[in-house]
């Protein structure tokens, strides 16, 4: 029965949409990787779009439940934080979102831990 209620539970998003000064998407893109390679308990993996020819952007970040979301604020990624914020042209727009279907997407992302 632990199976069935498996399937039913969701996971969430965190998604931040932005834009970065000209020219500074490639420096915004290397401090979200470092960032999110801090990521532990409840991260099930992340994505960083770019619209084609622009510095405007995506970020969606997924987690078992917003508890974990809450908990993941260390020292090291609230210096990612601060690096990243003069980047933006304006502070991104964020949500919060229950996933509430996955179709043909693979079960775990695997993300490289970079040291800081």
């Amino acid at each position: 029965m632990t199976d069935f209620f498996d399937c039913l539970k969701h996971k969430y998003a965190y998604v931040s949409i932005g834009e970065f000064k000209p020219g500074c998407f490639a420096e915004a893109r290397q401090l979200y990787e470092q960032a999110v390679s801090t990521y532990g308990k409840g991260f099930k993996g992340a994505y960083l779009m770019q619209q084609p020819d622009s510095d405007k952007g995506i970020a969606i970040i997924l987690w078992d439940n917003i508890e974990d979301m809450e908990e993941h604020h260390s020292d090291v990624y609230n210096r990612i934080l601060h690096q990243i914020s003069h980047l933006f042209t304006e502070p991104p727009v964020t949500s919060f979102y229950e996933v509430c279907s996955e179709i043909g997407l693979p079960g775990e992302v695997q993300v490289e831990r970079v040291p800081v």
